[in-house]
C-alpha cells in the first residue's frame, strides 16, 4: 500500500515537452543492432519491418496511449498491472521486465562497443574480438549512461536527445550513401520484398518485433512529461512511425551498398560505414559512424534506464520494495537507488554471461533472456488495453507477443551445444520469475507483520 503522505508524481520535476519526448520515445525504441541481422536475413525484412510496426508497434502505442489516460501518474507498467490485476501481478509485470532491461543493457553494450570498434578502422578491428575490452567497454558505456541520468532529467535529457539525432545523422549517411551507389552502380542486393518464413529463422523474427517495442517507456515517464494530455499522443505516434520507416530504409540502405551474405550482425553497420566512406571518398566517415554509435548507446541506455527506475520507485513508494527505492535524491530529484541498482545487476549478468560459452554464444543467451523478459509483460499489457475497452490493439497485440515468445526460445545455427543454451535460458527465466515471487513475498510478509503489530495501520496509509 502507498505510504502516508507520499506521492511520488510530486517529488519528480516535469521536464520533457513534446520535442524532448519524441526524442526520448525514438532513442529508447530504436536498436541499431536489428538493422545489420535482418539485413543480413535479406530483403524480405523490410517486409517485416513495416509488419511489424503495423502489427505490435501500432497495437502497443495504442495500448499505451489509453492505459496512459486511464491511469495517470507514475510506474507505468507496473501501476496498470496493479491496479487492472491485483499488486501480486503488478510486481511480477515490473520485476520480470525489469531483469529483461537488466539482461538488455549488457547484450546491447556488446553490440554497439565491438561495432564501434570496427568503424575505427583495421588497426582497432581486433579489440571487437577481445572479450576484456568489450567488457570494459561494455562497463563504461552502462555507467556513464545512468551517471548522466543520475543527476537529474534536466541534465540526462539531452543525452537522449543526443543519442536520437546521431542515430537519425547515422540512418541519413547510410541512405545518402546508397542512394548514389543506387544511381552509380544499381543495388548490390536483388530487392524482393517477399520475406522467407524458416523456423530456423524463429529468434529474428522476435527480434524484429522487439526492435519496434518501447511505447510502454512513456507511462513510466507519465510524472515528469509537460501536460502529458497534449505531449503523449503526437510524440508517442511520431516516434513509433519513425521507427518503423527508419528500420526499413536503414536495412534497405544498407542491402544496396553490401550483399547480404557478407553483412555481420555484429559489424554490419561498421561495414556500411566502410562503403560509405569509399562513396564520399571521405575515410573519416567510417570513424564518424562509429562516434555516432557511440553516442546513440549512451542516449539509448540512459533514456531506458530512466524510464525502468521509475517503476522500481513506484513499487518503493507501495512498499513492496525496501524503502529506499521509493525514495528521491535530495538535489537530483531522481530515484537515485533504482537507477544505481539497475547498473549493478546488468554490470554482474554482463560479467556471469560470459561464463562456459563463446562470447558470440553467450551474446545469443542474453539476448534471447532480453526477448523473455520482454514479452512476458506486454501479456498484461495487452490484457489491460483490452480492459480499457482497445479490444483489437489487446488482441492483435496479445497473438504477435505469445508468438514472439515461443520464437525467442529458438537457437540459431551459431549454437553448437543445444542443452547448454535451452539449460541457461530455462534457468534464466526461472530466476526471473523466482526471485520476483520471493521479493513479493517477502514484501506481503513484512506488511503482515506491521499489521499484526500496529493494527489498522496500513489501513489507514491506503486511505
Amino acid at each position: 500500500m502507498p505510504r502516508a503522505g507520499i506521492k511520488p508524481e510530486c517529488s519528480l520535476r516535469r521536464e520533457l515537452s513534446v520535442r524532448d519526448l519524441t526524442l526520448f520515445g525514438v532513442v529508447c525504441l530504436i536498436g541499431l543492432r536489428w538493422i545489420p541481422a535482418a539485413a543480413h536475413a535479406g530483403p524480405g525484412s523490410i517486409t517485416l519491418w513495416l509488419l511489424s510496426g503495423l502489427l505490435f508497434g501500432a497495437p502497443l502505442a495504442g495500448a499505451v496511449a489509453a492505459l496512459m489516460s486511464k491511469y495517470p501518474g507514475p510506474g507505468g507498467l507496473y501501476t496498470w498491472t496493479r491496479n487492472d490485476f491485483g499488486p501480486a501481478h503488478g510486481f511480477m509485470s515490473f520485476w520480470v521486465y525489469w531483469v529483461g532491461i537488466a539482461f538488455l543493457f549488457p547484450s546491447a553494450a556488446v553490440f554497439y562497443i565491438s561495432s564501434s570498434a570496427y568503424t575505427f578502422g583495421h588497426a582497432y578491428a581486433h579489440l571487437a574480438d577481445s572479450r576484456a575490452f568489450i567488457i570494459c567497454g561494455s562497463l563504461a558505456a552502462i555507467w556513464i549512461a545512468l551517471g548522466s541520468n543520475l543527476v537529474g532529467l534536466k541534465t540526462g535529457k539531452w543525452t537522449a536527445n543526443c543519442g536520437s539525432i546521431a542515430v537519425a545523422m547515422l540512418g541519413l549517411l547510410l541512405i545518402a550513401a546508397a542512394a548514389i551507389h543506387w544511381n552509380q552502380h544499381g543495388s548490390a542486393t536483388a530487392i524482393h520484398l517477399t520475406p522467407k518464413m524458416d523456423w530456423n529463422a524463429a529468434s529474428f523474427w522476435a527480434a524484429m518485433a522487439f526492435g519496434i517495442t518501447g511505447a510502454e517507456y512513456f507511462g513510466m515517464m507519465s510524472a515528469e512529461i509537460r501536460s502529458p494530455e497534449l505531449t503523449v499522443k503526437p510524440a508517442l505516434w511520431l516516434a513509433t512511425a519513425f521507427v518503423a520507416i527508419f528500420y526499413a530504409a536503414a536495412t534497405l540502405a544498407l542491402l544496396v551498398l553490401l550483399r547480404p551474405e557478407t553483412i555481420s550482425d555484429m559489424r554490419g553497420i561498421a561495414d556500411g560505414g566502410e562503403a560509405a566512406a569509399r562513396i564520399f571518398a571521405a575515410p573519416w566517415v567510417s570513424a564518424l559512424i562509429g562516434l555516432l554509435l557511440l553516442t546513440n548507446a549512451f542516449g539509448s541506455f540512459g533514456g531506458m534506464g530512466t524510464a525502468v527506475s521509475r517503476m522500481p520507485f513506484a513499487a518503493g513508494a507501495d512498499r513492496l520494495l525496501p524503502d529506499a527505492f521509493g525514495r528521491i535524491h535530495p538535489r537530483w530529484h531522481t530515484p537515485h537507488v533504482a537507477l544505481v541498482t539497475l547498473g549493478l545487476v546488468a554490470s554482474g549478468l554482463l560479467l556471469l554471461s560470459q561464463l562456459g560459452d563463446t562470447m558470440r554464444v553467450a551474446y545469443q543467451e542474453i539476448v534471447s533472456l532480453t526477448f523473455i523478459g520482454g514479452f512476458l509483460p506486454y501479456i498484461y499489457i495487452f490484457l489491460s488495453a483490452w480492459k480499457a475497452q482497445r479490444k483489437l490493439a489487446g488482441a492483435i497485440g496479445l497473438g504477435v507477443t505469445v508468438f514472439c515468445l515461443v520464437c525467442s526460445v529458438m537457437p540459431t545455427s551459431e549454437v553448437k551445444n543445444v542443452w547448454l543454451f535451452e539449460g541457461k535460458l530455462a534457468l534464466g527465466t526461472a530466476a526471473m520469475i523466482g526471485s520476483g515471487l520471493l521479493l513479493y513475498s517477502r514484501a506481503r510478509a513484512r506488511s503482515r507483520m506491521i499489521e499484526e503489530a500496529q493494527p489498522g495501520l496500513l489501513g489507514s496509509l491506503a486511505n
